[in-house]
């Protein structure tokens, strides 16, 4: 057996699932219970304006069924001018309310809508933990996704977005973020169709909820195009891809405020151009398997030709189509996050907003605190081995970094990536320390030492395999006369020293796979003293999070439902008098 491995019992297996179990179960508690301190200290109400018109709609959901809710035309928002509901809003978030209480009342528990509204975004944050823990174990382990969703559950970038009250898009949103990307890294593992649909599915409930929808369907095509440019192509990442592209797409028609922009802006071209590429690749390894090679060559330089041509049609058709709007077929929020000065110097009204600012260096280390230390720790692990999950995983983390450099609320999208690559580096960390102790204190056979009887063992060994390997064409016949007779007796051919060697090199190369080696381990000092340090590392991260938690609820207390909307109607009387 080689260094470093041992055989899990079942009970022990067993033991260990149920554990994770539980391990999991307590951290889907806290990232519920930390997001309830406003409910505790003041009481159950909706924040902010958002939330609360999102509260309106959800009320109408609930009274009025689905199909008024698609033709609502809303009067009291944007007076006087009213908006059209069905056709505006990102219908996600109401309809998963709007579920869980049709539910409850099915189910006999009288919740009012308020409720489930203040507490939609505590629940799904829990979700969000287990989401992340499936993503990451599919990269890297069980122990790495506990620690990864140990994380996300109290990174304040998430909680600013998810606590009790903060009824808006982002509060299910991420939940669909990372839910998607995990089936995708499923997939991408697995090869089963299954997940792939799954995945599409996933993906239109993100195209629900959020119109950061884009940076998935952005994000995926570029991990494709990436793997087939590094030669990681197979049939696995064929299917992870395809089935997302053509029925997430389909889907994504559907919701009303996408429509045709799913196939018709720009934001979505990148992956119809890497969906050609993809099949592109697929019939050249096709052909490849199938042909000589030397009609391979022939049939390579048509294919080539062909796909070139038809490339270029469809660059055309693109340039065709983006040269007909003044933004090229991008929306003024995907050119400020292309190019931070657009918005100030083309839509000052999102430039104007404090969540559309760039972030400040200290704005990175309250929001994710010692993440930022761990994170390119968690790079260099995904990288031993690299394999498609953990490139994803690294691709993800560029990314993030660069948008949320441009936009301070798309640190939103950050925090799963760096929770997941900070789980890394802590689990891979905790694994090394661990197995030093561990191996340094059970006696094995490396540590014993080699005396002269092994040693002469060892020789003894090595000649008896070395007499093994000696091939029976070096033996030939000899003829002897003794007498009249001729008497044939076998003699052993003079082998080239060439030849021995090379046997003697086979034979000793077989004996030494049969010795155990000592790993190469650190020490016990140190490594207590390491795991010491991780643990305070922990501790810390875990005390700052709270104490940032309670820094955000130590606000006045939250006036009313009752006066809140009496209030808020009076300011929308008063706003758009003065206006008028």
């Amino acid at each position: 057996m080689a260094a470093g491995t041992e055989v899990i019992s079942p009970r022990r297996g067993a033991f260990g699932s149920v554990l994770a179990v539980l391990i999991l179960l307590l951290i889907g508690i806290l990232a519920f219970s930390i997001r309830l301190f406003s409910v505790i200290k003041y009481e159950s109400v909706i924040h902010e304006f958002d939330p609360y018109f999102n509260y309106r709609v959800t009320q109408f959901l609930t009274k009025s069924g689905i199909y008024e809710f698609w033709n609502w035309f809303d009067d009291r928002t944007w007076y006087p001018l009213g908006r059209v509901i069905g056709g505006t809003v990102y219908p996600g978030l109401t309809l998963t309310a709007g579920t869980m209480w049709w539910i409850a009342n099915a189910l006999n528990i009288p919740l009012s809508v308020e409720t489930v509204c203040v507490f939609t975004a505590p629940v799904f944050s829990a979700y969000a933990a287990w989401a992340t823990y499936f993503l990451t174990k599919e990269i890297k382990g069980t122990g790495a996704g506990l620690t990864a969703a140990a994380l996300i559950a109290m990174v304040p970038s998430y909680i600013s977005r998810s606590v009790a009250g903060s009824y808006d898009n982002e509060a299910v949103a991420i939940f669909a973020l990372i839910l998607t990307f995990y089936l995708y890294v499923k997939t991408l593992n697995t090869g089963s169709l299954f997940y792939a649909t799954l995945n599409a599915l996933a993906y239109f409930y993100m195209v629900c909820s959020w119109g950061g929808y884009t940076f998935i369907i952005n994000l995926i095509p570029m991990h494709v195009l990436l793997c087939i440019m590094t030669g990681r192509f197979s049939s696995r990442l064929y299917i992870a891809y395809a089935p997302l592209v053509i029925l997430g797409t389909i889907l994504a028609a559907l919701v009303p405020v996408v429509g045709f922009n799913a196939v018709m802006t720009s934001e979505h071209f990148a992956s119809f151009l890497v969906f050609v590429i993809l099949h592109v690749t697929a019939l050249v390894h096709y052909i490849k398997r199938i042909l000589t090679p030397k009609t391979y060559r022939m049939a390579l330089t048509m294919v080539l030709t062909i796909g070139t041509v038809g490339a270029l049609t469809l660059v055309a058709i693109l340039v065709a189509l983006v040269a007909a709007s003044p933004t090229k077929g991008w929306s003024g929020r995907s050119l400020s996050l292309l190019d931070p000065t657009y918005a100030s110097k083309y839509i000052p009204i999102i430039a104007s907003v404090s969540e559309h600012q760039p972030p400040t260096w200290p704005s990175y280390f309250m929001d994710i605190n010692i993440l930022a230390f761990l994170v390119p720790a968690g790079i260099i692990a995904c990288f031993s081995p690299l394999s498609d999950s953990s490139s994803f995983a690294v691709l993800y983390m560029v990314t993030s970094v660069y948008f949320s450099g441009v936009m301070v609320r798309l640190m939103l999208v950050l925090a799963p990536a760096a929770c997941i690559l900070a789980g890394i580096a802590l689990s891979e960390a905790f694994g090394t320390l661990t197995y030093s102790i561990k191996y340094q204190q059970i006696p094995t056979l490396s540590n014993e030492p080699v005396s002269e009887e092994k040693t002469t063992a060892l020789k003894s060994a090595i000649d008896s395999s070395f007499k093994s390997v000696v091939p029976k064409d070096s033996i030939k016949e000899k003829t002897k006369v003794e007498g009249d007779e001729k008497v044939k007796e076998p003699v052993k051919e003079k082998t080239s020293k060439r030849i021995r060697k090379k046997e003697k090199e086979i034979a000793e190369k077989h004996v030494e796979k049969q010795v155990e080696r000592k790993p190469l381990v650190l020490p016990l000092e140190a490594s207590a003293v390491g795991i010491v340090l991780l643990i305070l590392l922990g501790s810390f991260y875990v005390v700052c999070k709270f104490y940032v938690v309670y820094l955000a609820f130590r606000v006045e207390r939250p006036l009313s439902s009752e006066i809140r909307d009496a209030t808020m109607y009076h300011s929308f009387d008063c706003y758009f008098s003065v206006s008028t």
